[in-house]
Formats: structure tokens, sequence, C-alpha cells
């Protein structure tokens, strides 16, 4: 065998052990953290941002701020909390990276998305809680492989309050602050609680194991 080709196969074998291992950057004060950014932004939206009907545009303006400003203070924080516990490991920064190439294109999509109907079509800004919610969702299931089992669960969450905001979202319910507490507010304190009894408390539990 060449060298070529076996250090191929090297790298391969590293490549499906991270994809094995939970990913354990994602911790359960900074999820939570998130979470309650997120049902702050929805009790402080209405004295923010004013109601829908009065100012349409200044009002649109101010939502898409004050959600933008949500989702990108808790990527920081996430993005953060990584980088401090990846270090300067290599098979931590491989698996770091794995997380961003999974999670990363929805992101990505949530802002263009956002971006889009808010220079091509405000009119149907409103739809935006709920194709948030879902793009969030698919997320989270294509991260699958490096979360716990129950992450399932989260992904799910997403999804169907996704549905339930496109379908009941609309008219007089229209940008109801709550749409998106509930949705993010909520399912990232749902993953807060998943990470640290699936993650966290399984990895304090081993440690305990191995001290005593």
């Amino acid at each position: 065998m060449r060298l070529d080709e076996a250090l191929e196969q090297i790298s391969d074998i590293r490549r499906q052990m991270v994809k094995r291992q939970v990913f354990r950057g994602y911790r359960a004060l900074t999820v939570g953290f998130s979470g309650v950014l997120g049902v702050g932004a929805a009790a402080v939206q209405q004295r923010w941002a004013g109601a829908p009907e009065v100012g349409a545009g200044l009002f649109l303006d101010r939502y898409l701020v004050l959600w933008a400003g949500v989702a990108a203070t808790s990527l920081l924080a996430a993005a953060l909390e990584i980088v401090w516990r990846v270090g300067r490991d290599g098979f931590a920064k491989r698996h770091a990276l794995l997380a961003v190439e999974r999670f990363g294109p929805s992101v990505v999509v949530g802002g263009l998305l956002m971006v889009c109907i808010y220079r091509g079509e405000p009119a149907a800004a409103w739809m935006l809680p709920g194709l948030w919610a879902m793009i969030f969702g698919l997320g989270i299931f294509a991260s699958n492989e490096l979360l716990p089992r129950k992450a399932v669960v989260i992904g799910m969450y997403y999804i169907l309050c996704g549905c339930a905001s496109l379908l009941w979202g609309h008219g007089e319910r229209a940008f109801s602050p709550w749409l998106m507490g509930t949705t993010f507010g909520g399912g990232q304190l749902l993953a807060a609680v998943i990470v640290y009894l699936h993650v966290e408390r399984h990895d304090g539990a081993a440690e305990g194991q191995r001290r005593g």
C-alpha cells in the first residue's frame, strides 16, 4: 500500500471518529442564555418596535433589528464558548468545524431569507418567524450525528412551532412577540435542559467514576 493511500485511510478513520462523538462545544449555560435572551426580547418587543399597524415600515425595521440582534448575540456567545473549549486540541477543532459545517448553512439561509423578504416583499415578513423556526429545525436535524439522541426532540419542536406560526401567526396575530418568544426562547431552554441531562451530567458522572 502506498503512503498516500495509507494517509487517506487514516484521515477517513479520523473523520468517522469525529462523526461518532457527541459534540461537547454546546453547553447548557450558553444555550440557556440564548433562550433567556429570546424570552426577554419577546417581553420588550412591543415597547421597542411598537405595534405592527402603526408605522409599518419603522415597526418592521425595529422588529428585524431586535431579532437579528438576538440571533447574532446567541451565535457570538456560542462561538466564544466553542473557541474557549476547543483550545489547541486538534481533534476538538475538527469536531467544531464539522459542527459549523452541519449547522452553519441554516444560519446563512435564515439571514438571506430575511434580507430577500425585507427588500423584495415586506408584506410577507409575517412569515419569517415560522420560516426561521423550520430552517433552524432542519439545521438541528442536519447536526443530529453530533448531538445527543434526544436532540431530535428539539428539531421536532422547532419544526412544529414553525408550522404553527405559519398557520396561525398572520392577520391580527402577525408579529406577536410570543411567536418568537415561545419558539426560539422555549426551544433554546429545552435544548439547554437536554444538553445538561445528556451531555454535561453524563460527563460529570464519568469524571466522578474515574476519580473514584
